[in-house]
């Protein structure tokens, strides 16, 4: 007589499992790159777009304090100083979309 094999997991219960492995930690890491990136690229060329730029850099600003002693130092230094590039790439861009 042949074993019964345990049904498969549930596509609700495989996520659950996934949720359960997931820290929040993580997934703002994940989020502050994502925005990073994000806002670099509308910062330049044809994607330029000055008000997207400048909202990834107040949700920069409001996200990484948060992070601090939830990740490790070096992330959320390295990020601050992505903050501080963003800023100064902005102020760039800002100046010279200014009219003359």
């Amino acid at each position: 007589m042949a074993e019964e094999q345990p049904p498969e997991p549930s596509a609700e219960e495989r996520e659950l499992v996934e949720l359960d492995r997931l820290q929040v930690s993580d997934l703002l890491l994940q989020t502050v790159y994502t925005i990073s990136s994000l806002g670099y690229h509308r910062l330049t060329g044809e994607s330029k777009d000055l008000d997207q730029a400048r909202l990834a850099i107040e949700a920069l600003k409001a996200l990484l304090p948060v992070l601090q002693g939830a990740v490790p130092e070096e992330a959320v230094r390295d990020f601050n100083q992505v903050l501080v590039n963003m800023q100064l790439a902005y102020a760039s861009a800002a100046g010279e979309a200014a009219p003359s």
